[in-house]
């Protein structure tokens, strides 16, 4: 059973970060690899070498010479957050110690991940590895991710 102190931080961290991931980090990333991906980017004129299977014959003929699509590379993204809890953490400001901001960051990119219906994974570590979350999809277990660090 998980204490209700605990459940009120992560619903808190929750929707501080989900305000942020929506403003600040909206969006979704494109590779920078042009390949065989699902997302037309657009066209350019043939060039030798190029794959024949992706011509764009309706442009070919609208133009009179050789065109080809050109597709992003779609890729998925797997995030391991390292998370220090050596009591280092313990140190900080008045308001927020390290080991708040850093569950706080670890949230907030956690959330922005899973948006983009990325993998999510956790270490847990002080001078040895103290807990290790595989990387996972879903809002689940993001928020079982953002609880460990709590």
């Amino acid at each position: 059973m998980i204490p209700k102190e605990i459940l009120k931080k992560v619903r808190q961290i929750q929707i501080r970060s989900s305000r942020l991931v929506n403003d600040v980090l909206a969006g979704e990333y494109v590779s920078v690899f042009k390949g065989r991906g699902m997302e037309f980017e657009g066209v350019r004129e043939y060039q030798i070498g190029d794959d024949i299977r992706t011509i764009d014959w309706n442009v070919t003929a609208r133009l009179g010479h050789p065109y080809i699509k050109i597709f992003a590379e779609e890729r998925e993204l797997t995030i391991m957050f390292l998370v220090d809890l050596s009591s280092s953490g313990k140190f900080g400001s008045v308001r927020q110690f390290k080991s708040e901001i850093a569950t706080e960051v670890c949230a907030l990119l956690a959330l922005s991940a899973v948006r983009n219906n990325d993998k999510v994974g956790l270490i847990l570590f002080t001078d040895k590895i103290e807990k290790f979350v595989p990387p996972k999809k879903g809002k689940t277990h993001v928020l079982r991710v953002i609880r460990e660090v709590l």
